[in-house]
């Protein structure tokens, strides 16, 4: 692994997040070392600000002066980013409770948290089960001693599946909707491709909220629309963006929880020991993994409506700022000189994975719910699982706000 000093700065100063993603680990320590607030450039050529240490970015995603509304950003008032920057989505997803504060927050979460239920998630789990048991079925019929690549085979089509049901997509939408979301999060979009992607997802979800109205069914996107708070229902426009925005996080997130948490034990055998011989539980390893792999690596973003102290630092007024959870995970300042290490016996393990405020993943049960059934019946099928390649070969996709492999090859037995 190359040392953290290796990390490309500009001429100002700034650390320049690699769009490539070839080294994250070592990319997250240079960012902490750097200080709790740091100016990065993003792929792009855009300016803006991380917080990497754990503290820092727990008061600022409370803190009422970062809001998430671009038209406070500076940069896009005066026109310096291009309609075509392929992170323009992330930025700028249209309205929805990602992209709202205060009492209009508040009102859009109310009215999601009356469709996605806990009950209504709960209720996902006899299906998440019965479709673990038919994925591993599949795997186990391949020949032995075949190198099967995991992420593609089950840690995709497993989220993909039960997010698509909790929202009543089509399965026959699911190679569109993959092909539209990896440009989506890539870095390596072609800008003249970005509009066009832009207005494929809108058309896509569109089409599934209109479907839903004719048709409603037993679904999520059916309850958005019923959904109501004082007479108040969900607008087309926010009903699109909000399940555009929950089935993206909802999917991206758990295929690389399940998938990071594979390759933490498989290079970790002796806490893989610990939990195939049930010394600890299988929600020690989700929890450490979210911690020491986080799914997400970057989050965009929030704008300084003021000038905020950030330590013996200023985020100045009209900056954007992005959440570097990669570095976060790992801050000795919150969880102590072996933050470092993959520990599956770690008590507490405060991480804020999923955020932390108002803007909390709203699918953080859901992922949770789903790695808790997949990778115990994963290993109690192949308990001999193991990686099929050096891990040091392991290829990052280029997506900066992803922890994501490109595969996952291993052999089963």
């Amino acid at each position: 692994m190359s040392s953290p000093t290796t990390c490309p700065v500009d001429h100002s100063g700034a650390i320049t997040l690699d769009p490539f993603v070839s080294d994250l680990n070592a990319e997250s320590a240079a960012l902490r070392a750097a200080g709790p607030l740091v100016r990065v450039v993003l792929p792009g050529g855009v300016v803006c600000y991380s917080v990497t240490h754990h503290a820092e970015a727990k008061a600022l995603l409370t803190d009422a002066r970062l809001v998430k509304d671009i038209n406070s950003w500076g940069a896009w008032q005066r026109g310096e980013i291009a309609p075509d920057w392929p992170l323009i989505g992330l930025a700028n997803p249209g309205r929805s409770m990602l992209t709202v504060d205060g009492e209009e927050h508040r009102r859009l979460r109310s009215l999601v948290a009356q469709a996605l239920t806990v009950r209504r998630v709960e209720r996902l789990r006899a299906g998440i089960e019965a479709l673990t048991t038919s994925m591993l079925d599949r795997l186990a019929a391949l020949p032995a001693g075949d190198v099967v690549d995991l992420k593609a085979e089950f840690a995709y089509p497993l989220p993909m599946n039960v997010i698509s049901e909790l929202m009543g997509v089509d399965a026959a939408d699911h190679p569109r909707m993959k092909a539209l979301f990896e440009k989506f999060f890539s870095t390596q979009t072609p800008p003249e491709e970005v509009p066009g992607m832009m207005a494929d997802l809108a058309e896509l979800f569109g089409r599934i909220v209109e479907s839903k109205r004719r048709e409603p069914g037993d679904d999520l996107t059916s309850a958005l629309l019923a959904a109501s708070e004082d007479g108040d229902h969900l607008t087309a426009e926010e009903i699109t963006n909000t399940l555009q925005l929950m089935v993206a996080a909802g999917h991206e997130t758990t295929i690389s929880l399940i998938v990071n948490a594979v390759v933490a034990l498989e290079t970790h055998p002796e806490q893989r020991k610990l939990v195939l011989d049930g010394v600890v539980p299988w929600t020690n390893v989700i929890e450490e993994t979210l911690r020491w792999s986080t799914p997400t690596s970057h989050v965009l973003f929030r704008f300084a409506t003021q000038d905020v102290a950030v330590g013996d630092r200023v985020l100045p007024a009209g900056e954007a700022l992005i959440v570097s959870f990669g570095a976060l995970g790992r801050d000795e300042g919150q969880h102590g000189p072996t933050a470092g290490d993959f520990d599956v016996t770690r008590t507490p393990n405060r991480h804020i994975s999923f955020g932390h405020g108002p803007h909390v993943c709203p699918g953080a049960a859901l992922s949770r719910l789903e790695a808790g059934v997949a990778l115990p019946a994963l290993y109690a099928r192949f308990p001999s699982l193991r990686l099929a390649v050096p891990p040091e070969t392991l290829r990052n996709k280029p997506i900066v706000t992803q922890n994501d492999l490109e595969s996952l090859p291993v052999h089963l037995s």
